[in-house]
């Protein structure tokens, strides 16, 4: 089942994992050690980030090594852009108000 990204991402556990895994490749045991849920909750986690595609793992002998992949969140990224220029906007906006009233109340205080 292909999952969605943005619902991988919702998740804050999930979110640390990828944090963990954006700088170095961990095992499933490695990465379970950084928190207080069982092997099993973790592996799910991480089921669930590899189904959408921002995890990318790597047999070394027996072991599998997790990777972030960037890629996938640069997609992410790209796709938030259009939003971002939005709220900037937006926020530029504010500031000139914000700006005006508090100019308005220092004038009235003089």
């Amino acid at each position: 089942m292909k999952r969605d990204v943005f619902q991988a991402i919702a998740d804050p556990t999930r979110r640390a994992i990828l944090t963990l895994l954006a700088v170095q490749a961990m095992t499933p045991n490695a990465i379970a050690e950084n928190f207080n849920s069982s092997r099993q909750a973790v592996s799910k986690h991480i089921r669930v980030l590899a189904e959408c595609g921002l995890l990318k793992e790597e047999q070394q002998g027996r072991e599998i090594y997790y990777h972030f992949n960037a890629k996938k969140m640069k997609e992410i990224d790209k796709w938030m852009e259009q939003f971002r220029h939005t709220w900037e906007k937006r926020f530029d906006k504010l500031d000139i108000v914000l700006n005006q009233i508090k100019s308005t109340k220092n004038d009235q205080r003089r």
